[in-house]
C-alpha cells in the first residue's frame, strides 16, 4: 500500500472509529486547532454540509451554549444539537431561515462546498469558486463584525481572484492545506478571520 493510501485510510478509519460521517471532519479539526475559526459558544453556519462531518465537529466545538445550522441541497441525517435545512446556497431565500434560527448575527460561516464534479477540471474549478462567491453573499447578510469564515477552494485559475476578494472583507486571510487533505488533491482552504464587511 502506498503511503498516500495509508494516510487516506487512516482518516477514514479514524472517522469510522470516532463516529464522524466523513474524513473531512479532520480537516476542520486541524484547521480549527491552528486558527480557531470556531470557538466555544459560537453560532456557526455550515454551507454545503452533507454528509454532516463538519456540522458534527462544529457542534462539538461550540458546546452547549453555541448553535449550529447546516445547509445542503442533499438530505442530511439528523445531527444532535444542530439544525439542518435543505437549501441552495445560490438562492438567497435561505438567509431568512438562517436569521430566524440564530436570532441575530453569527460568529462563523464554514463552507465545504463542492459542485457535482464533471471531471472537466476547469469547469469544476469555475463552478466551485462560483459557489464560494454565492456563500460570501449569504455571509455578508449574516456574519457579525469580527466573525470568521472558512472556504474550501478547488485550486485553479480563479483562486487568486477569490482570495483577493475575501481579503478585502477580513483582517486576516490565509490559504492552508491540512494534513488530512490528500497530498495530490487540489483542494485548499481559505481561512478568513476578523470580518469587517
Amino acid at each position: 500500500m502506498k503511503l498516500i493510501d495509508a494516510r487516506k485510510d487512516h482518516y477514514r478509519k479514524l472517522a469510522h472509529d470516532e463516529g464522524y460521517r466523513s474524513r473531512s471532519s479532520y480537516k476542520l479539526k486541524q484547521i480549527n486547532k491552528s486558527y480557531r475559526v470556531i470557538g466555544s459558544g459560537f453560532s456557526v453556519l455550515d454551507l454545503g454540509c452533507a454528509p454532516g462531518g463538519w456540522t458534527q465537529v462544529a457542534s462539538k466545538l461550540v458546546g452547549n451554549k453555541g448553535k449550529v445550522m447546516g445547509v445542503d441541497l442533499s438530505y442530511v441525517e439528523d445531527i444532535p444539537r444542530a439544525q439542518l435545512i435543505r437549501g441552495d446556497v445560490e438562492n438567497d431565500d435561505i438567509v431568512g431561515e438562517v436569521q430566524s434560527y440564530f436570532g441575530g448575527k453569527i460568529n462563523a460561516v464554514i463552507c465545504d462546498l463542492s459542485p457535482h464534479v464533471t471531471g472537466n477540471w476547469s469547469v469544476d474549478h469555475a463552478k466551485q469558486i462560483s459557489l464560494n462567491y454565492a456563500a460570501v453573499k449569504i455571509l455578508e447578510q449574516v456574519l457579525a463584525n469580527k466573525g470568521n469564515a472558512l472556504f474550501k477552494v478547488f485550486d485553479g485559475e480563479y483562486t487568486q481572484e477569490f482570495y483577493q476578494y475575501v481579503k478585502k472583507k477580513f483582517t486576516k486571510v490565509k490559504m492552508t492545506k491540512p494534513l488530512a487533505s490528500r497530498k495530490p488533491s487540489s483542494e485548499l482552504y481559505c481561512v478568513c478571520l476578523g470580518y469587517h464587511g
